[in-house]
């Protein structure tokens, strides 16, 4: 089965762990090479946050594992690469 290379998701979070350490423990993980999180939207209670995640190998289930464990919910899975290299998004005419 094809590698994970890139994960992009749309994570709510609680302010505390920040994203800081969110992103610590996020490139702790096995697989992963580097981890960009974006913040979108704060709430009084949440953060709104875009998890890029790029890798030789990304373990889904424990990128999962971490951001429950850091009692974030994963909103969607808003981009995926696979395979042996990254394919970055083309725009075509059907986009504009």
């Amino acid at each position: 089965m094809s590698a994970i290379k890139r994960l992009i998701l749309d994570v709510l979070k609680p302010h505390v762990p920040t994203v800081i350490e969110l992103a610590k423990r996020l490139g702790d993980l096995e697989g992963v090479s580097g981890v960009n999180i974006s913040l979108k939207e704060v709430d009084k209670d949440t953060d709104n946050v875009k998890i890029t995640i790029e890798g030789e190998n990304i373990d889904y289930e424990e990128v999962e594992r971490v951001i429950e464990e850091c009692g974030a919910v994963i909103h969607s899975i808003d981009g995926v690469v696979a395979g042996m290299r990254l394919v970055e998004e083309i725009s075509t005419p059907q986009d504009r």
